[in-house]
């Protein structure tokens, strides 16, 4: 063999070679592109999927604001409710209150002058009032010794 053969040879393995190291770089580039293709279709997929449940959710708060509105009108009304009441219950024990205190106080000192003309001796100050006895009865202070 001669040195151009030597070359031509060298050459052909050097080809060789490069062809055999583009077929292995091809192969994974190639799933590579398979991979991109799955996930271009996937986020195709989640996004057909997404929108109609944005929709969905969009509508619902919409929903519950406008739910929302109607409770905060509620609440409204019940505090004006509640301010009417207490108006209300400030007015009748302005109105009723002191007369009716005063009615109890009378009817009070009605059963005391009754309770003295029959002879039950004023204001009861201790003792058991289902037995009618007194304090200073039970402790020995009255003089009566047993």
């Amino acid at each position: 063999m001669t040195l151009g053969d030597i070359g031509d040879v060298a050459g052909l393995i050097a080809a060789i070679a490069f062809v055999l190291l583009v077929g292995f770089l091809a192969v994974p580039l190639w799933k590579l592109g398979k991979l991109l293709d799955e996930a271009r279709l996937s986020v195709r997929d989640v996004t057909e999927h997404s929108v109609p449940i944005l929709d969905e959710a969009a509508s619902t708060v919409a929903s519950a604001n406008t739910q929302l509105v109607k409770v905060d009108t509620i609440t409204t009304s019940a505090a004006s409710v509640s301010e009417n009441v207490s108006a209300l219950t400030g007015l009748y024990a302005a109105t009723l209150g002191k007369p009716l205190v005063k009615v109890a106080a009378f009817s009070y000192g009605v059963r005391q002058a009754f309770g003295q003309a029959k002879g039950g001796g004023g204001r009861h100050t201790g003792g058991d009032a289902s037995t009618g006895s007194d304090k200073s009865a039970s402790t020995g202070a009255s003089g009566a010794g047993a």
